[in-house]
């Protein structure tokens, strides 16, 4: 069977939207509504773009010499992304922390490994080891520590509803899981 083209697919998506919006009882050929289907496919494509990226090959991208081997801290990488159960957005921070060993990554470049997990359907627990783990795999770090706080509007605007709500998870690695002070270091960092 051959695979479908990017334009086949968000097509597909687009016809499927337009089905649901019916199954709400809503009208699709609707003014408002005419190109909505079309948009939202896209929309979703974009969304979803991590599951066409290689992180590994963006951190392999931008690897350099390592001189020195203390705490790397990049804090506060803003993320979206969208909830697998509900698929309803969620969005946050992510702060990463790392004791590299032979080689440092370009700090663009973890933000954009930020990027590439985020723009999958996910839950926060899976996200955050997924950066920790992927950064460490290929970076061949000594450790790696990743904090994210986020909120998610599957709890604000359905369900429990609770508005001021937020989700703090942590993951870390290597010499993180033995070294409290660095994890005291890390946290201090990022305050």
């Amino acid at each position: 069977m051959q695979e479908l083209s990017e334009k086949e697919r968000i097509d597909a998506l687009a016809s499927h939207i337009e089905a649901v919006i019916k199954l709400l009882g809503e009208d699709p050929t609707r003014e408002g509504l005419l190109k909505t289907p079309q948009r939202a496919a896209k929309a979703l494509w974009f969304l979803t773009s991590g599951y066409r990226e290689n992180a590994s090959a963006i951190i392999e991208q931008a690897m350099f010499e390592n001189e020195g081997s203390q705490l790397i801290v990049v804090k506060d990488i803003e993320f979206y992304s969208m909830c697998e159960h509900h698929i309803l957005p969620f969005f946050g921070k992510v702060s990463i922390g790392y004791i590299p060993g032979d080689k440092i990554v370009g700090l663009s470049k973890l933000a954009r490994i930020v990027n590439v997990y985020a723009r999958r359907l996910q839950v926060q627990e899976r996200f955050t080891a997924q950066i920790c783990e992927e950064v460490r795999k290929t970076l061949g770090a000594k450790g790696v520590i990743v904090s994210c706080s986020g909120e998610h509007l599957c709890m604000k605007m359905r369900g429990v509803e609770k508005q001021h709500s937020s989700t703090t998870t942590m993951h870390y690695n290597g010499v993180f899981e033995t070294d409290a002070t660095l994890r005291a270091e890390f946290f201090e960092a990022i305050k």
